[in-house]
């Protein structure tokens, strides 16, 4: 407990002596951060511990918080240094975040590997020191700076990837839910004509009945006799023979 203390005490002599002009230079410096890395909006090693994190969201928070800072963004920032932390302390999201910073130094270190074929003298010390001459070189700002570089190329990539499988995923769906829409009608279509032949049933029934008692209709080739006109009662007709085949 005395430990926090000491280190509120700290804290709060930092914070005291931190001019506006820093705020907002923090405010700045995390707005223009990759969006996909929270290490670079913490401002932290790709090694940092979970505790590490904690300590330095707290510090950064503090100094661009909207109540104490006056840079209009300093509310936006706030909200990327909180999205940061929680992405960091998520462990499905910091496995993968070390996954690509792995696959970024292994990339390095390959062409680190081709590039000492070259050079005898550092492939030698190289071998003289068993590794401990890579393992300075990778502590180096150069190469801390080529593989920050690199992890962003990869997120990058793998976010351009996810992009691109979500729009095909967006896409699959929707022509599911369309072919879905249009079964759903032509059933519709399809329902409605049976209910409107079902609701017409006794009409027709009714027709056909009339038409049974009306009569029905001749015979296919039977011919019946003309009618006499009435204003010529004398005048007979022959009925012409039938042709049978």
């Amino acid at each position: 407990m005395a430990a926090e203390t000491e280190d509120d005490m700290l804290l709060k002599s930092f914070l005291a002596e931190v001019s506006e002009v820093e705020r907002d230079n923090e405010v700045r410096r995390i707005l223009s951060c990759f969006k996909l890395n929270p290490f670079e909006h913490l401002n932290m090693p790709f090694d940092s511990s979970a505790d590490d994190v904690k300590k330095q969201y707290r510090k950064l928070s503090l100094l661009v918080h909207p109540d104490k800072c006056k840079h209009p963004q300093a509310k936006e920032a706030f909200g990327a240094l909180a999205k940061a932390q929680q992405l960091l302390l998520d462990p499905q999201e910091r496995e993968y975040l070390v996954n690509q910073i792995n696959a970024a130094k292994e990339e390095l270190r390959a062409k680190r590997k081709k590039e000492l074929k070259k050079d005898n003298a550092s492939k030698i010390k190289a071998q003289v020191d068993e590794g401990k001459y890579e393992q300075q070189y990778e502590r180096s700002e150069e190469f801390q700076q080529q593989l920050k570089t690199k992890v962003r190329e990869i997120l990058t990539d793998q976010e351009w990837r996810r992009r691109k499988m979500q729009m095909r995923i967006s896409e699959e769906e929707g022509r599911l839910k369309k072919d879905e829409e249009e079964t759903k009608e032509m059933w519709k279509r399809k329902r409605e004509h049976e209910e409107k032949w079902e609701e017409t049933r006794d009409q027709r029934v009714s027709s056909w009945r009339d038409f049974m008692k009306t009569g029905k209709k001749g015979k296919k080739g039977e011919i019946k006799p003309p009618k006499l006109k009435t204003e010529d009662p004398n005048r007979s007709y022959v009925q012409r023979p039938v042709k049978r085949g």
